[in-house]
C-alpha cells in the first residue's frame, strides 16, 4: 500500500507523474451512467451528433472522478482533499487521449495545492486546483 506523502517531501514546482488516459465510449457511457447523468450526449453518438459534435463526450462528473483519482493516488490514502476548483474547456469523446498533468503550486503548512491540467486533440479539456490537507 501506497505511504500519504508528507508535507517534507513536498515543495512549489514538484510535477506529479504523468498520465495518459484513452477514452473509450465505456469510460464516458460509464462514468455518465454511474453518476446518475442520462443526459442523451454522454452515452448516445446520434444524440451527440444531432447537437453537432462527432461522438458522444464525457460528462463534468466523470472528468472530476478522474482528476481526483490522480491527486489522491498521487498524495496517498491519508491526504484530505479540502477543495476543488474545476473549469471544463473541450470535449473529451472516445478515441481521444486525456494527458493529465499535475503540478505543486503552493504549499503552507500541512496545506498544498496542486493544478491539474487534462489536454487532448481539442486542447484544454479540464483545469482544476485541489487543496489537500497531508499528514
Amino acid at each position: 500500500m501506497q505511504k500519504t506523502l508528507s508535507t517534507s517531501q513536498v515543495e512549489v514546482g514538484l510535477e506529479l507523474p504523468d498520465l495518459d488516459l484513452l477514452t473509450s465510449a465505456t469510460i464516458v457511457a460509464g462514468g455518465a451512467m454511474a453518476s446518475r447523468d442520462y443526459t442523451p450526449v454522454h452515452h448516445d453518438k446520434a444524440a451527440a451528433i444531432s447537437q453537432g459534435l462527432p461522438d458522444m463526450f464525457m460528462n463534468i462528473l466523470t472528468t472530476q472522478g478522474i482528476c481526483s483519482r490522480y491527486v489522491t493516488d498521487w498524495a496517498g490514502p491519508d491526504a484530505k482533499v479540502t477543495r476543488v476548483r474545476t473549469k471544463l474547456g473541450g470535449p473529451n469523446m472516445p478515441g481521444d487521449t486525456l494527458k493529465i498533468r499535475g503540478k505543486v503550486v503552493s504549499t503552507e503548512g500541512d496545506a498544498v495545492d496542486v493544478e491539474v491540467v487534462g489536454t487532448n486533440a481539442w486542447g484544454n479539456h479540464v483545469t482544476a486546483t485541489f487543496s489537500l490537507q497531508l499528514p
